[in-house]
Formats: structure tokens, sequence, C-alpha cells
């Protein structure tokens, strides 16, 4: 029986599933009403209610997830007749599943289900963001491994590079990258932005890439004018994080990004070998 249920409320649901002509996924309350168990429709808009009500509480518009429908039936004798319905979003069967009577083994099954579904969700977010972070600090690294070459070609060494670099985090962070490093409690061996949130590792990346461009523009050749260019473009970077309220120095540290890769690494080994796994 729970293996039969199990099979309906993955399969069965998710074939129920239909689409508005815009590409929004919808139910149809009455299909779920047979899906969770309800044989009488005046019992199950009971519950309809109850999962409207939470949707408010929760800071949503119910009109946005439950809208009034008419279905057409077929009677006994062949007659058609109108009856009430309603369009619902994912999030709404979700409500309605939550408000459910929790003694019907259908509803029990159907919480369990969308449990799953939400953690499965949150797992793939996690992993986008963690992606994202791990692509920002790679295309970080070939900016300023451009920068470098650029500062070799322009000025016929690249010692100084890191000065160049340091001097622009001054400007990012309104401090010193020795005391972000304190701050953020970064290894001495370690690159700062191996524990810089995405936003920084952007908001560094197309300083960068400014600087570089302009540089091979202006053809600057000095220490000096790169690090002039390189210092105004990180404190044009800054003062539009400041205006969108985000203060580069007082944000927290990130993980570790290399520790970052590697689990990401082997979880896409695990997955291959298990593709079922994701929200083990």
């Amino acid at each position: 029986m729970k293996t039969e249920l199990i099979y309906t409320l993955t399969e069965t649901f998710e074939a129920h599933a239909q689409q508005t002509e815009g590409g929004i996924e919808y139910w149809l309350a009455r299909d779920l009403q047979h899906l969770l168990g309800y044989t009488e429709w005046r019992n199950f808009t009971a519950v309809i209610s109850k999962a409207k009500t939470a949707c408010e509480v929760s800071g949503h518009a119910p009109q946005d997830h439950f809208v009034d429908v008419n279905k057409t039936i077929t009677m006994p004798k062949g007659a058609e007749k109108e009856v009430p319905d309603l369009m619902l979003t994912r999030y709404a069967c979700y409500l309605i599943a939550q408000n459910g009577d929790p003694k019907k083994q259908e509803i029990a099954f159907a919480q369990t289900y969308f449990a799953i579904q939400t953690r499965r969700a949150e797992l793939i977010e996690q992993r986008l963001l963690e992606a994202e972070r791990v692509s920002a600090r790679k295309k970080l690294t070939a900016t300023e491994k451009e920068l470098s070459q650029i500062i070799y070609e322009q000025t016929g060494g690249n010692q100084d590079f890191a000065l160049i670099r340091s001097k622009g985090d001054h400007a990012l962070f309104g401090k010193s990258t020795h005391a972000m490093k304190a701050q953020w409690k970064v290894p001495d061996n370690r690159p700062l932005a191996d524990f810089a949130p995405t936003i920084i590792l952007k908001a560094k990346d197309f300083a960068t890439e400014i600087t570089i461009f302009n540089t091979r523009e202006h053809k600057l050749a000095s220490e000096k004018d790169i690090s002039s260019e390189h210092v105004s473009n990180n404190e044009t970077v800054r003062k539009a994080l400041l205006e969108r309220g985000i203060r580069p120095e007082s944000l927290p540290a990130d993980e570790d990004v290399k520790k970052v890769e590697r689990r990401l690494a082997t979880e896409e080994k695990k997955s291959l070998k298990n593709p079922d796994a994701l929200d083990s």
C-alpha cells in the first residue's frame, strides 16, 4: 500500500501537471482532491480555505496561487455539467497537503513528498550558487593573470603586479589586503579572494577588466599609472556597491573556495554513479 501511494504521489502527481499558454505550471483542484484521498468536494474545499489563509500569512497573494475556474464534467447519462474548480500552483498544492488531514495516508505521504521536493530544490540551489562562486573565482584568476601579462608587456616586468593588486584591494575594501585577511582569518599563504563571497569576486573581476582595457587603450607604461588606474576603478566599483547597500569590508568571509570546488567535484562523480542520490 505504501509503495502504491508513493508512486501515486510522484508519478501521478507530476503527470497531472498542466501548463497555461504562458508556460506556467498548474494543477486542477478536483484532480488533486482524489490524489489526496478526499471523496467529497465540500470537505476538500475546507482544506483549500485553510491553505489560502496559510498562503496569505506567509506573505504571498492567494490569488496568484489559487485561481477560480470552471470545469466541465460528464454526468452518468452523458449530459455535461459545469462545476467550480481551481487552478493551483505547486506552492498551493504544497499548502493544501500541509493543511490536510494527517490521518489520511495520502496526506501523510504528500507531506513527505513535498518535504523531499523542497529539500531537493534547496540542494540544487545551493550547488548552483557554489558552482557560480567557483566559476567567479576561476574567472578572477584568469583576469588577474591577464593583468599581470599586460603589466609585463607595458612596463617590461610584472614584479609590480602584487603591489597594484594590493592597492586595488585597499580601494575596494577601504582597508589593506593584510587587514582583510586578518578579519576573514585567511591563512598567510592563501589569496584573499579564495575566501571572498561571489559578489566581491565579481566586483574585483570587473574592476580588473576595466584596468586591463584602459591600460591597453591608454598605453600605461609605469607602476604609478597602472596603480592609479586600478585604484580608480576599484573606488568606482566600491561606490556602486555602497550605493546598493553593500559594504565590502562588512561582508563575512565565505567557505574556502578550494574546499567548495573539491566538494562539487566529488558530488558530480557521485551523481554520475548514482543519479538518484541527489537528496542523499
